[in-house]
């Protein structure tokens, strides 16, 4: 019997995941998810004004509940747990103390949105981006954008950080490093004390803090100092190293041992993003792309460094060595918005009833509830059983994927979305079906960039929620494309991902090619192109590219 069990623990949006692996064959005994409840009752948000926080508390919260709950379901003892990774959206950076603790666990901070994590739908830094941008252009020396498609973005890491220094006095004053997500929950579970010494993850500073060998790690002060001097002075109280997630971070302490009933010689993989170990859980090769398909969007590929040499990838998030296969280039694009503007469609649709439900006097409060709930469960399954009985020949409405912003290609988070072709038939079915298209057409200019950048790519495979339960999303994806689509069988692929590098890292797997290969869960739906939707989608695509251009004035 095979007793060498890894967690992978995978931080998303709205909630984390712990996933307790076999790693002989990838076998999941046991699952068991944490919903974030501060933000869940939407506090230290502002989606008028862009503003998205989160309170680590939520997190450190998520991750005791979730460990000790795939433990308890398991049954399994706790030597057996050889080796924990976590993966973290991102870019979602939160400003740390001397001893890498978040300053909202200090007091004075507990209630200030600019103390918490800055996670990476929040876009209050637009204007602070197109300042790194066009600096990294005029100042004269080294584009420090190169490597990240050359465009920097509202959702990364500087940006964010210089917009709450310049809005935040006392966050500036009291912030002695700042810490991306997946670092922070990595170094909480080693017990770390210092935020110079911890080994920070390859896969968030190459793609989202300008982080490169070529010139030394993070960019100098010169240029940082162009910004703010406060950029110039973080420099050396950040990290100069980074490390792949396949490399140890260190072991568990002994407060986290005691706490999730865990040995203290259970190892800690280095970080990464949710992304990037979805990638590596799909059984990520060169020439494929993966769709990482949630609230947003994103598009993973690797390349070897001799196909990639001296190329430079336009308009993507970046190309990093080691990001996500160790040895290999991980090249990254995504969508903004994804999910998230099906999400915003349904609650334009379901909030004004909500509403008048809850003023209502025909019902009492328990049916009300009842009522309210069945309404927000159902509506997505509605909208999407009725739009499928609409003809692809009918569609006839173009809607832009933008309402968060575009990620890529070439990034521009002040573009807004927009619908047209609207008249007095177009019911909700209809609207849905074109935001549905929208995302679709979003996914493909993506993938024309990678591809007038010559980077092959052979095969698509979705995952993630969109990937497992929309037929709709699915199918229209594959049509937009051309292309068939796998669907990964886990359902779980980034938390499997991250279990992956666990096991890397505890040296049962010699590699993370290995560790795929033993651990891999497979595919369990394709769905090919529809021949007949296909000429009528490049149609519609046409319109959508046309429709962009006048949407940005271009």
């Amino acid at each position: 019997m095979n007793d060498n069990y890894v967690i992978g623990l995978d931080y998303g949006s709205d909630s984390v995941r712990a996933v307790l692996v076999n790693t002989a064959d990838g076998n999941c005994l046991s699952s068991h998810v944490y919903w974030y409840p501060r933000w869940k009752a939407g506090k230290y948000c502002d989606p008028v004004s862009n503003r998205f926080r989160q309170h680590p508390l939520d997190h450190l919260e998520g991750l005791e509940q979730t460990i000790k709950g795939v433990l308890s379901k398991s049954g399994i003892g706790k030597d057996q747990v050889k080796a924990i990774c976590v993966d973290t959206t991102g870019s979602s950076p939160m400003p740390v103390d001397e001893k890498g603790q978040s300053l909202a666990l200090k007091p004075g901070f507990a209630e200030n949105p600019n103390a918490m994590m800055v996670i990476w739908k929040d876009h209050t830094s637009i204007k602070e981006a197109d300042e790194i941008n066009e600096v990294a252009r005029t100042w004269g020396g080294e584009d420090f954008t190169k490597y990240e498609g050359g465009i920097y973005s509202s959702e990364w890491f500087w940006s964010k950080i210089l917009h709450v220094v310049r809005e935040d006095e006392a966050v500036k004053n009291a912030a002695f490093s700042w810490m991306e997500h997946c670092d922070f929950i990595t170094a909480q579970l080693v017990g770390s004390t210092d935020p110079l010494a911890f080994k920070r993850s390859r896969c968030a500073a190459g793609h989202k803090a300008l982080w490169h060998e070529s010139w030394g790690g993070l960019p100098p002060k010169e240029f940082l100092g162009k910004f703010h001097p406060y950029l110039a002075e973080l420099r050396d109280r950040l990290y100069t190293e980074t490390y792949t997630s396949d490399e140890v971070a260190g072991n568990l302490s002994k407060e986290w041992a005691e706490k999730l009933g865990l040995s203290e010689d259970t190892i800690i993989a280095v970080g990464t993003f949710d992304a990037h170990a979805g990638a590596v859980g799909g059984e990520i090769t060169e020439n494929t792309l993966i769709k990482v398909m949630g609230t947003s969007t994103c598009d993973v590929m690797v390349a070897s460094k001799e196909t990639i040499g001296d190329k430079l990838i336009s308009g993507i998030c970046g190309q990093v060595d080691g990001s996500v296969i160790p040895g290999t280039i991980g090249l990254e694009a995504g969508q903004s918005g994804f999910g998230d503007v099906l999400a915003w469609f349904k609650n334009l649709v379901v909030k004004p009833s909500v509403a008048l439900i809850q003023n209502s006097t025909l019902l009492n409060q328990e049916q009300k509830d009842q009522l309210i709930a069945e309404i927000e469960e159902q509506i997505i399954i509605k909208l999407s059983e009725d739009a499928l009985q609409i003809p692809v020949a009918e569609s006839t409405i173009v809607s832009l994927d933008w309402i968060n912003g575009r990620r890529t290609p070439d990034a521009n988070q002040s573009l807004k979305g927009a619908i047209r072709n609207l008249n007095m038939g177009s019911d909700a079915a209809r609207v849905f079906k074109s935001l549905v298209e929208a995302i679709s057409f979003g996914s493909k200019s993506i993938v024309e960039r990678f591809r007038q950048e010559g980077v092959q790519i052979d095969a698509v495979i979705g995952l993630g929620g969109v990937a497992k339960k929309s037929i709709l999303v699915m199918q229209t994806l594959a049509d937009v494309l051309n292309m068939p689509i796998k669907v990964a069988t886990s359902d779980q692929a980034p938390a499997l991902g991250a279990a992956m590098y666990a096991a890397v890292a505890a040296g049962i797997h010699p590699n993370t090619e290995a560790a795929i290969k033993a651990m891999s869960n497979g595919f369990d739906k394709v769905y090919e192109p529809i021949p007949a939707n296909v000429p009528v989608y490049e149609k519609l695509y046409a319109e959508y590219v046309e429709f962009g251009k006048l949407i940005e004035g271009k």
